[in-house]
Parts: structure tokens; C-alpha cells; sequence
């Protein structure tokens, strides 16, 4: 099959590139071998017959190279490029903490302020998560997107941005003491973009835009809060099938914890103001990469928006995103001066290993031996799941469970507003029916506890003639969530 590197776009266009977000000067001279170095670690999506990505290397605030490779459209044969506009899933974490960060210091709000005081319907909880736990994903609160999950929503349904915020406000536990852990919450980052609109009176999008976008000349860059809105250049998102693509794109309009349109081209002028401050000043940059603290003094990599991290013995900055057909991965090195990002229109990529390989390609003389380390992962990535609802599936299950009617039946809970019905077959197995999602089976981890093929654990108590009348639910970043047994 053909491969190719869209170089045309930057052949004929890297000047034009260059003068709209770089300083002045002059560009440096392209060296081909190491753009041939690039090209070869990704020369696996570089076919014109499959999705594939956009690549950028900054050096000190300049774009020194950028490629296309792969199709943004495979309907009409357009080619990904410096200038293609991609979803860029959790990476746009980064822009809600900055305007969080700006607000802070311009006074409008408290960081260690508890989350009540901005949303006031949001739950009375004992010990009250606060603005900062939201930021460092330390506050406990469950991911919406898990729980929306959990409530029977497959992966292409709608529901809107206050179907999410009820669902939130309905839950009445945390899954731990805020500050006592880190645990990644999409929820969090939903929840700081409804405090930037409270706030500031304007939605998350009109802040970005006249507060970032706007002054750093990202003029094709914004928060994408409809849907059906029309973006010129736009790639679409596709999932690998057996035979080719499918396209794989969202109906949901929840932004802040994702949600960003942008290019490789415009990337450059956000990356410049992470040193610089244009937006912001020094400390607002000192505010983004401020690390989280818990409870017990542990200090942990994740900033705003922004994970802290190490690769072969140089320090990074950097955050990922996953998101139905788009993958993206932004890494700095601040020692080095150079910063390298790739966003992708593929769901079976794992960008940061890629633009990890590039940064050796530019930066080996300055690294530590290839033995010391592996390409690092940041915070984000560790659960790249979240995103997608992806998750390793268990073993075969056993599905010769004992006693099935102690756990057949219909189970309720309230803050999912959503009844569970647990259904035993023929087969001595048992089945879980959960909102317009497929049954799942379930298997026989110990007495009182079972497990679903979607990676769900079932904890059942308070058996009574013989059946068990109440269950919790644990997925992941979601724990302890109460059923209690109900007719019908």
C-alpha cells in the first residue's frame, strides 16, 4: 500500500506557518534526514487510505517542523496537515485549568474555596472538595462519563450538559476523603467549566476565546459546545473495523474536561504562553505547573491540566487525550527548549509513544542511555480508558454461579436513578441488564461478589430468604455506589 507524508501543505505553506505563530526571524533550514527520522515513526498511518496524524516541533516558542500523514477525510480524500483542525479529548484539560488559574489571580475566585460556593446545588458533603481538588483530581468526585455509563448510556447516546450536572449532584459519597488520594475524574474538569461560567458570566467558550484564543492570535481554535456545529478543515475522528474505518465521532456537547478544536499550527502560539505568560504573566505559567499536594504532604505530578513527568533523564510537561476517534499528546521539555505534539484522528494510536520517538530524535545527545528508562507515560495516559469506555477485558468468566437466586432480581439506586435487573438464564449463568446497554454476564468472583465482562464489580450484603437486598457497585473511578433491592 501507497504511504505518504502530506508534505505539500508544509512544502508550500511552512512560511506562511511559521510567520503567523512564531516570532520574527528567520526559519531554520529543513534538514531532511531528520525529517526522514520523523516520517519513518510514522510511517505506520501515513497511508492515504486511512486516518492517520498531525505532527509539530517547537524549539524556543518557533515551529521547526511540522507533517501531515494519513487522510483527515476519507469520504473526499483529504490529507491531514499542519493546518487540520483535530478534537484533542483530555489534553484540552490544560485551558480549563487556565482560566481557572486566571480568575484566581485576578481575585474573581478561591481555589481552596469549597465547590458549593460557586455551584450551590452541588452535594453537602461532609468534607467539602474544594476548587484545587477539582484541578489536581484529588477531590473524590465520581467521573461523569463512568457514571453516565453505569446508568445504561452507551457510547452514542445524548444527553446534555445538564443531564451530567444532575447526575453529579445526585451522588451522596465521594470515593475518598478529597485530598487523601488521586484519582483521575473527568467530572472534575465538567464541573470547573460550569464555575468559569458562574463565575465570569460568560460559557467556558466565550472566556477561552476572549481571554486566550482571541489575544494569542488562535483564531481557528475554540471549545466545540455544539455538536452540529460546521468546522472548516476539520479531521474526523474514525475507528479501525476489520475491513477499513468507521467513522467515530460524538453527539455530546460537555466541555472542560475536553473539547478543544485546534491545529498543529495554532498549537504553537498555547505552548509559547506555558513559558512565556503573554496571557497570564509569570504567575499565571508558575500557577499551571504548581503541583497537586495531598493530605498527607505527598507531592504528585499532576498540575493544571498539566502532568509532570521524566523521559530519559530530561523533565516534561504534558497531558493526553482520548476521545472517541481522536488520540492527541503534547509533551514539553523546558530544559531543552522544545516541545513536540501530535494529534490524530485514529482511535488505534497511541500518540505519546510517538512524539516520545521524535523528542529522542532531536534530543538524544541530551538524554540519559536508551537502558535507563522507557518512553514515560504521563498521569493522563495511565487510564486512557476513561475516554472511551475502553477497558482490558477479564478472562473467560466461569459462569457456573452458585446459588444464582440469591442474586437475581432488580436492584435500585438512587443516584444513578437507573434499576439493575439480574437475570438468571438456562445455562446456570447469570446476565446484567442495565439501561439500553447489551446484557453483560457475569461471573463468580467469591460469595456475595460477581464481576461483569465490562469490568464491574458487584458486592452484594443483608441476606434475607435467601436473597441478598443490597448491592454496591465499584468501576474503576467510581466506587461504592448503593442498590437496594426492589420488586419487578
Amino acid at each position: 500500500m501507497q504511504r505518504r507524508t502530506n508534505t505539500v501543505l508544509i512544502r508550500a505553506g511552512i512560511a506562511a506557518a511559521l510567520a503567523g505563530c512564531a516570532p520574527m526571524g528567520d526559519a531554520p533550514a529543513r534538514n531532511d534526514a531528520t525529517a526522514a527520522r520523523v516520517d519513518a515513526i510514522f510511517a505506520d498511518y501515513a497511508s492515504e487510505a486511512g486516518p492517520g496524524c498531525s505532527m509539530g516541533v517547537i524549539q524556543d516558542g518557533r515551529l521547526i517542523h511540522a507533517a501531515g500523514y494519513g487522510t483527515a477525510n476519507l469520504d473526499h480524500g483529504i490529507p491531514n496537515g499542519p493546518a487540520t483542525i483535530f478534537r484533542t479529548g483530555s489534553v484540552s484539560k490544560q485551558f480549563t485549568a487556565g482560566a481557572i488559574a486566571l480568575l484566581a489571580i485576578r481575585g474573581e475566585l478561591e481555589l481552596d474555596a469549597p465547590v458549593q460556593r460557586y455551584i450551590p446545588e452541588f452535594p453537602d458533603y461532609p468534607d467539602a472538595p474544594t476548587v484545587r481538588h477539582l484541578i489536581h483530581h484529588t477531590s473524590g468526585v465520581r467521573d461523569y462519563i463512568v457514571l453516565m455509563s453505569l446508568a445504561g448510556n452507551r457510547s452514542e447516546d445524548f444527553y446534555t450538559n445538564q443531564e451530567v450536572l444532575d447526575a453529579i449532584n445526585r451522588q451522596r459519597e465521594l470515593n475518598f476523603t478529597p485530598g487523601a488520594e488521586y484519582l483521575y475524574s473527568n467530572a472534575g474538569y465538567f464541573l470547573l467549566s460550569e464555575i468559569v461560567a458562574r463565575v465570569s458570566g460568560r460559557s467556558l467558550r466565550e472566556f477561552a476565546e476572549s481571554e486566550f484564543f482571541g489575544p494569542l492570535g488562535m483564531t481557528h481554535t475554540h471549545f466545540h459546545d455544539d455538536h452540529n456545529e460546521i468546522v472548516p478543515n476539520r479531521a474526523i475522528g474514525y475507528a479501525p473495523t476489520g475491513d477499513g474505518f468507521r467513522i467515530n465521532v460524538t453527539t455530546l456537547d460537555m466541555v472542560g474536561d475536553g473539547g478543544v478544536f485546534t491545529s498543529v499550527e495554532e498549537w504553537v502560539a498555547w505552548d509559547r504562553n506555558l513559558t512565556e505568560g503573554t496571557v497570564g504573566g509569570p504567575e499565571w505559567v508558575a500557577l499551571m505547573h504548581e503541583r497537586g499536594v495531598l493530605n498527607s504532604g505527598d507531592t504528585i505530578p499532576y498540575a493544571f491540566g498539566i502532568s509532570h513527568g521524566e523521559h530519559r533523564g530530561l523533565a516534561t510537561v504534558g497531558h493526553t487525550g482520548s476521545w472517541v476517534g481522536y488520540r492527541a499528546a503534547m509533551s514539553r521539555y523546558p530544559e531543552a527548549g522544545h516541545s513536540f505534539v501530535a494529534f490524530c484522528n485514529r482511535s488505534a494510536i497511541a500518540p505519546a509513544t510517538l512524539i516520545a520517538s521524535t523528542a529522542e530524535v532531536y534530543l538524544d545527545d541530551r538524554m540519559e542511555p536508551v537502558e535507563a528508562a522507557e518512553a514515560e507515560v504521563t498521569a493522563e495516559e495511565e487510564a486512557l480508558a476513561e475516554a472511551t469506555g475502553d477497558a482490558d477485558s477479564p478472562d473467560e468468566p466461569d459462569l457456573d454461579i452458585p446459588n444464582r437466586t440469591r442474586y437475581a432480581g432488580s436492584f435500585y439506586s438512587p443516584e444513578l436513578d437507573t434499576t439493575y435487573r439480574i437475570v438468571a438464564g438456562s445455562d446456570d449463568g447469570l446476565t446484567l441488564h442495565v439501561g439500553r446497554l447489551d446484557p453483560a454476564a457475569l461471573m463468580a468472583e467469591s460469595e456475595g461478589v460477581l464481576t461483569s465482562e465490562r469490568g464491574w464489580t458487584l458486592r452484594f450484603s443483608q441476606l434475607v430468604d435467601p436473597r441478598y437486598q443490597a448491592m454496591m457497585v465499584d468501576a474503576g473511578r467510581v466506587q461504592n455506589l448503593r442498590f437496594a433491592r426492589v420488586e419487578g
